[in-house]
């Protein structure tokens, strides 16, 4: 008897990694620029965060 199907949260987790993947190298192609910007970058995963300079070290 072979054993049950699971799905772990690693698969569900792979998956949705390699759909974010395909999702950026569709825009990608799409581009007229050499290089997604930042800002496309997270237009297209859907990341709405405010970018702030990296916080120096005193």
């Amino acid at each position: 008897m072979a054993p049950p199907s699971t799905t772990t949260v690693q698969d569900h987790v792979a998956l949705a990694e390699i759909e974010l993947c395909g999702e950026l190298i569709i825009a990608a192609s799409a581009a007229d620029e050499e290089r997604l910007s930042p800002d496309r970058i997270d237009e297209v995963l859907k990341v709405s965060a405010e970018r702030s300079p990296p916080s120096r070290l005193e």
